[in-house]
């Protein structure tokens, strides 16, 4: 099976790692549109604009499923993109939304981008739930430069919750500094994951991974193999696409 997935960088990735541990026998393409990085910080119009050209390329590689790995093209355009297509198409929002309300947790911190959070698809589905941007956290994992003042400051009112969505796909790697403002109790629900427990595809091809990325360089690189452990080929957009 051939599938396709696609985020602004590298936090669909995170995604991507999920599906190879759980479905090794695919042919995935995954699409990080580091050009325009960060999304959380553009309209609902440039956000469809660059992600129906996403699907025109998946469309173009003749893939059997798209998998939305980001929660800001998520939560902002997902309806319209699946109505473009006629191929299957999956968000991380949707399943993470399900996943809570079965959990019916009593105080809910989601930690998004903000466009995703401008959307409230978690309030307007949800009780119990609290929204809070988080906007520098995409670039600090881009340029992979953290700073926990930054972390700690966001996190300093909220030791009482007892549920956490990591709202965007990037913040999964932000795991083991979010956890020392937590409670140890504190449910954190990984989108990634949710939707990989979810979904149920095929898993009957050769495996085989192609990333594709608008920008490249030696920090995006570097964070790459820090994520993806198994074997890929990595292309870049110039004139054409290569590696």
């Amino acid at each position: 099976m051939k599938i396709g997935m696609f985020d602004s960088g590298i936090g669909g990735l995170n995604v991507l790692n999920e599906f190879i541990k759980k479905y090794p026998n695919n042919h995935y393409i995954y699409y990080g549109d580091t050009k325009n990085i960060p999304y959380g910080d553009k309209t609902k119009e440039e956000l469809l604009k660059l992600s129906k050209e996403i699907i025109n390329f998946f469309e173009n590689k003749k893939v059997d499923l798209i998998i939305i790995a980001c929660g800001t093209i998520s939560s902002n355009c997902f309806n319209e993109l699946k109505s473009i297509t006629k191929i299957p198409i999956y968000n991380v929002i949707d399943p993470t939304i399900n996943c809570l309300k079965k959990l019916n947790l009593d105080k809910v911190l989601v930690i998004a981008t903000n466009r995703t959070i401008d959307s409230h698809i978690f309030k307007n589905n949800l009780n119990n739930v609290i929204e809070l941007k988080t906007p520098e956290f995409v670039m600090m994992l881009e340029n992979n430069l953290i700073d926990e003042n930054v972390i700690a400051n966001y996190l300093k009112d909220y030791k009482d919750i007892n549920g956490l969505v990591l709202g965007c796909t990037h913040y999964p790697l932000l795991l083991d500094y979010l956890k020392k403002y937590l409670d140890k109790k504190t449910i954190i629900i990984d989108m990634g994951k949710v939707l990989v427990n979810e979904i149920n595809i095929k898993n009957d091809s050769d495996y085989q991974v192609e990333l594709y990325f608008t920008k490249m360089n030696k920090v995006l690189e570097s964070n790459i193999n820090n994520i993806i452990k198994t074997k890929y080929n990595l292309f870049c957009e110039g004139e054409v696409w290569w590696y």
